[in-house]
C-alpha cells in the first residue's frame, strides 16, 4: 500500500515539504520509545508516535520508514521538520489518538511485518 493512501483514507496532514508521497508501506509500529522503535521497527514501515522532537526524524531516517504519523494533536518542533526535510523522512500530523490511528492503519491491511 502506498503511503499517499493511507493519508487519503486517515485524513491525515502532511507536516514536511518537498517530500514524496509515493512510499510503500511495508508495515506498522506504533511506540514513543525511541530505542524500542529501533529495535523493533524496521524499513518500509511507517511509525504512529505522539513524540514531536527531532529524534523522530533521526530514528525515521536511520531504519528508512515510510513515515511518521504524530498523533493526538502532538506539536512539532520546527527543527524536526527541518531535520526531516534534509532526510527526506515523511512526517504527517493527525488530531485522533495513537489507538484510533493504528487501529484505522491495520484495518487497511497494513501488519507489523517484523
Amino acid at each position: 500500500m502506498k503511503i499517499s493512501e493511507i493519508i487519503e483514507s486517515l485524513k491525515l496532514e502532511v507536516a514536511t515539504k518537498n517530500v514524496a508521497l509515493t512510499a510503500e508501506v511495508t508495515g506498522g509500529y506504533a511506540s514513543d520509545l525511541l530505542s524500542n522503535v529501533m529495535g523493533q521497527a524496521s524499513a518500509g514501515m511507517v511509525w504512529v508516535t505522539m513524540q514531536g522532537h527531532q529524534n523522530i526524524a533521526a530514528v525515521a531516517a536511520l531504519l528508512g520508514l515510510s513515515a511518521v504519523i504524530v498523533a493526538g494533536g502532538t506539536a512539532i518542533e520546527q527543527e524536526t521538520l527541518t531535520k526531516a526535510e534534509k532526510n527526506n523522512v515523511l512526517i504527517l500530523t493527525t488530531n485522533l489518538p495513537t489507538f484510533e490511528v493504528v487501529g484505522k492503519i491495520y484495518a487497511l491491511g497494513v501488519k507489523n511485518t517484523k
